[in-house]
Protein backbone atom coordinates (compact mmCIF):
# COMPACT_ATOMS: atom_id res chain seq x y z
CA UNK A 1 0.00 0.00 0.00
CA UNK A 2 1.38 3.67 -1.10
CA UNK A 3 2.12 5.33 2.44
CA UNK A 4 0.69 8.74 3.41
CA UNK A 5 3.22 11.76 2.88
CA UNK A 6 2.35 14.82 4.37
CA UNK A 7 2.26 17.96 2.39
CA UNK A 8 1.97 20.67 4.48
CA UNK A 9 0.74 22.44 7.73
CA UNK A 10 -1.32 25.59 8.61
CA UNK A 11 -2.08 27.06 11.36
CA UNK A 12 -5.94 27.78 12.59
CA UNK A 13 -6.40 31.34 13.36
CA UNK A 14 -7.86 31.61 17.15
CA UNK A 15 -6.25 28.29 17.56
CA UNK A 16 -3.34 26.38 19.11
CA UNK A 17 -4.10 23.38 16.60
CA UNK A 18 -2.72 22.53 13.13
CA UNK A 19 -3.94 21.18 10.02
CA UNK A 20 -2.23 18.89 8.16
CA UNK A 21 -2.58 18.19 4.61
CA UNK A 22 -1.55 14.45 3.24
CA UNK A 23 -1.67 12.52 0.21
CA UNK A 24 -1.61 8.48 -0.35
CA UNK A 25 -1.33 8.68 -4.61
CA UNK A 26 -4.28 10.49 -5.71
CA UNK A 27 -6.24 10.49 -2.28
CA UNK A 28 -5.86 13.86 -0.40
CA UNK A 29 -6.86 13.93 3.55
CA UNK A 30 -6.81 17.26 5.68
CA UNK A 31 -6.21 16.00 9.32
CA UNK A 32 -6.51 17.70 12.90
CA UNK A 33 -4.48 15.75 15.36
CA UNK A 34 -6.32 12.36 14.71
CA UNK A 35 -9.00 13.53 13.52
CA UNK A 36 -9.64 12.85 9.74
CA UNK A 37 -11.90 16.46 8.75
CA UNK A 38 -12.07 15.40 5.09
CA UNK A 39 -10.76 13.33 2.03
CA UNK A 40 -11.82 13.10 -1.32
CA UNK A 41 -12.77 9.95 -1.48
CA UNK A 42 -15.63 11.25 0.73
CA UNK A 43 -17.60 14.08 -0.72
CA UNK A 44 -21.33 13.31 -0.84
CA UNK A 45 -22.65 14.73 2.28
CA UNK A 46 -20.98 18.07 1.60
CA UNK A 47 -22.22 18.23 -1.46
CA UNK A 48 -25.63 17.25 -0.34
CA UNK A 49 -24.98 20.53 1.49
CA UNK A 50 -25.32 22.71 -1.48
CA UNK A 51 -27.85 20.55 -3.64
CA UNK A 52 -30.36 20.64 -0.74
CA UNK A 53 -29.86 24.53 -0.11
CA UNK A 54 -30.09 25.15 -4.02
CA UNK A 55 -33.53 23.06 -4.32
CA UNK A 56 -35.07 25.82 -1.45
CA UNK A 57 -33.95 28.67 -3.83
CA UNK A 58 -34.78 27.63 -7.21
CA UNK A 59 -36.99 30.35 -7.95
CA UNK A 60 -34.71 33.32 -7.29
CA UNK A 61 -33.28 34.62 -10.21
CA UNK A 62 -30.39 35.72 -9.55
CA UNK A 63 -29.27 33.90 -5.68
CA UNK A 64 -26.50 35.22 -3.41
CA UNK A 65 -24.87 32.36 -1.61
CA UNK A 66 -22.08 32.27 1.09
CA UNK A 67 -20.45 29.33 1.66
CA UNK A 68 -18.41 29.17 4.91
CA UNK A 69 -15.74 27.61 4.25
CA UNK A 70 -13.55 26.22 1.51
CA UNK A 71 -11.97 22.65 2.16
CA UNK A 72 -11.67 20.45 -0.70
CA UNK A 73 -14.41 22.44 -2.54
CA UNK A 74 -17.35 19.84 -2.55
CA UNK A 75 -19.90 22.00 -1.79
CA UNK A 76 -18.52 24.79 -3.81
CA UNK A 77 -18.23 22.27 -6.79
CA UNK A 78 -21.83 21.64 -5.99
CA UNK A 79 -23.23 24.74 -5.87
CA UNK A 80 -21.67 25.88 -9.32
CA UNK A 81 -23.12 22.76 -10.98
CA UNK A 82 -26.52 23.93 -9.36
CA UNK A 83 -26.98 27.19 -9.41
CA UNK A 84 -27.66 29.58 -12.54
CA UNK A 85 -25.30 31.39 -14.51
CA UNK A 86 -26.54 34.71 -12.58
CA UNK A 87 -25.56 33.28 -9.18
CA UNK A 88 -23.25 34.94 -7.04
CA UNK A 89 -21.20 32.26 -4.91
CA UNK A 90 -18.99 34.05 -2.03
CA UNK A 91 -16.38 31.36 -0.15
CA UNK A 92 -15.26 32.64 3.46
CA UNK A 93 -11.92 30.63 4.77
CA UNK A 94 -10.20 31.16 7.74
CA UNK A 95 -7.21 29.47 7.11
CA UNK A 96 -5.29 31.04 3.88
CA UNK A 97 -3.46 27.85 3.63
CA UNK A 98 -6.66 26.10 2.31
CA UNK A 99 -7.05 28.19 -0.38
CA UNK A 100 -3.22 27.73 -1.36
CA UNK A 101 -3.81 23.77 -1.40
CA UNK A 102 -6.31 24.71 -3.65
CA UNK A 103 -4.47 26.18 -6.27
CA UNK A 104 -1.36 24.08 -5.70
CA UNK A 105 -1.34 20.28 -4.53
CA UNK A 106 -4.99 19.90 -4.88
CA UNK A 107 -5.41 21.66 -8.24
CA UNK A 108 -6.69 18.72 -9.63
CA UNK A 109 -9.47 17.84 -7.30
CA UNK A 110 -10.98 21.90 -7.95
CA UNK A 111 -10.72 21.21 -11.43
CA UNK A 112 -11.69 24.72 -13.32
CA UNK A 113 -13.87 25.85 -10.40
CA UNK A 114 -11.59 28.55 -8.59
CA UNK A 115 -11.81 30.38 -12.23
CA UNK A 116 -15.68 30.66 -12.21
CA UNK A 117 -16.88 34.24 -13.13
CA UNK A 118 -20.06 34.02 -10.17
CA UNK A 119 -16.99 32.63 -7.61
CA UNK A 120 -15.19 34.82 -4.61
CA UNK A 121 -13.35 34.01 -2.24
CA UNK A 122 -12.71 35.68 0.87
CA UNK A 123 -9.72 34.86 3.31
CA UNK A 124 -11.78 35.56 6.67
CA UNK A 125 -14.23 34.38 8.85
CA UNK A 126 -17.31 33.72 7.73
CA UNK A 127 -18.72 34.86 11.16
CA UNK A 128 -17.90 38.21 10.18
CA UNK A 129 -19.36 38.78 7.31
CA UNK A 130 -22.50 37.19 8.73
CA UNK A 131 -22.39 39.63 10.74
CA UNK A 132 -21.52 42.60 8.67
CA UNK A 133 -23.99 42.26 6.05
CA UNK A 134 -28.18 42.32 6.63
CA UNK A 135 -30.23 40.66 4.19
CA UNK A 136 -27.50 40.17 1.54
CA UNK A 137 -27.82 36.40 0.97
CA UNK A 138 -30.27 34.05 -0.40
CA UNK A 139 -28.39 30.77 1.32
CA UNK A 140 -25.76 30.73 3.98
CA UNK A 141 -24.12 27.62 3.78
CA UNK A 142 -21.66 26.20 7.06
CA UNK A 143 -19.18 23.37 6.94
CA UNK A 144 -16.89 24.94 9.24
CA UNK A 145 -16.11 22.85 11.26
CA UNK A 146 -17.13 19.13 12.44
CA UNK A 147 -20.92 20.29 13.35
CA UNK A 148 -22.44 22.83 15.48
CA UNK A 149 -19.93 22.24 18.53
CA UNK A 150 -16.54 23.39 17.39
CA UNK A 151 -13.58 20.98 16.93
CA UNK A 152 -11.04 22.93 14.88
CA UNK A 153 -11.63 26.18 16.67
CA UNK A 154 -13.62 27.43 19.88
CA UNK A 155 -14.48 30.30 18.48
CA UNK A 156 -16.49 28.49 15.75
CA UNK A 157 -19.04 27.64 18.29
CA UNK A 158 -20.21 31.76 18.53
CA UNK A 159 -21.86 30.48 14.54
CA UNK A 160 -24.42 27.85 16.33
CA UNK A 161 -25.17 29.69 19.52
CA UNK A 162 -28.57 31.40 20.08
CA UNK A 163 -26.61 35.31 18.83
CA UNK A 164 -25.06 33.91 16.07
CA UNK A 165 -28.13 32.07 14.82
CA UNK A 166 -29.74 35.28 15.50
CA UNK A 167 -26.96 36.96 13.11
CA UNK A 168 -27.95 34.09 10.22
CA UNK A 169 -31.40 35.10 10.26
CA UNK A 170 -30.31 39.10 9.78
CA UNK A 171 -27.87 38.01 7.01
CA UNK A 172 -30.95 36.43 4.94
CA UNK A 173 -33.19 38.01 2.40
CA UNK A 174 -36.71 36.81 3.41
CA UNK A 175 -37.75 33.16 2.61
CA UNK A 176 -33.47 32.79 2.73
CA UNK A 177 -31.81 29.38 3.52
CA UNK A 178 -29.41 28.73 6.38
CA UNK A 179 -27.87 25.12 5.83
CA UNK A 180 -25.67 23.30 8.39
CA UNK A 181 -23.40 20.38 7.66
CA UNK A 182 -22.41 17.83 10.43
CA UNK A 183 -21.03 14.83 11.45
CA UNK A 184 -23.92 13.79 13.55
CA UNK A 185 -26.87 14.49 15.11
CA UNK A 186 -27.50 17.01 17.56
CA UNK A 187 -30.87 17.58 19.16
CA UNK A 188 -29.92 20.70 20.80
CA UNK A 189 -28.94 22.55 17.82
CA UNK A 190 -32.23 21.81 15.98
CA UNK A 191 -34.31 23.04 18.82
CA UNK A 192 -31.75 26.25 18.81
CA UNK A 193 -33.04 26.52 15.28
CA UNK A 194 -36.40 26.60 16.37
CA UNK A 195 -36.22 28.54 18.83
CA UNK A 196 -34.45 31.59 16.80
CA UNK A 197 -37.64 31.19 14.02
CA UNK A 198 -36.34 29.14 11.52
CA UNK A 199 -38.67 26.54 9.68
CA UNK A 200 -36.07 23.36 10.02
CA UNK A 201 -35.86 19.80 8.27
CA UNK A 202 -33.28 17.82 9.58
CA UNK A 203 -31.47 15.52 6.29
CA UNK A 204 -29.75 12.08 6.97
CA UNK A 205 -26.65 11.46 4.39
CA UNK A 206 -24.23 9.06 3.78
CA UNK A 207 -20.74 10.17 3.37
CA UNK A 208 -20.09 8.80 0.26
CA UNK A 209 -23.51 9.86 -1.48
CA UNK A 210 -24.03 6.40 -2.60
CA UNK A 211 -26.46 5.11 0.08
CA UNK A 212 -22.35 3.94 2.17
CA UNK A 213 -20.09 5.36 4.29
CA UNK A 214 -20.85 7.31 7.59
CA UNK A 215 -23.93 8.78 8.32
CA UNK A 216 -24.08 12.74 8.75
CA UNK A 217 -26.80 15.55 8.85
CA UNK A 218 -27.57 18.13 7.34
CA UNK A 219 -30.58 21.07 8.95
CA UNK A 220 -32.28 23.14 6.48
CA UNK A 221 -33.19 25.68 7.91
CA UNK A 222 -35.98 28.59 5.90
CA UNK A 223 -36.32 32.15 7.44
CA UNK A 224 -39.94 32.79 8.38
Amino acid sequence: MIPWEKIDTAEIPGSDEKLRLMRRGKEFSIKLGTNELMNNRMSGSEAALATLAAKQIEKVARPVVLIGGLGMGFTLRAALAVLGPKAKVVVAELVPAVVAWARGPMAEVFGDSLDDARLSILETDVGEIIRARRSAFDAVLLDVDNGPEGLTRKGNDALYDASGLKAAKSALRPGGVLAVWSSGPNPAFTKRLRTAGFDVNEVNVRATGRGGGARHVIWIARKN
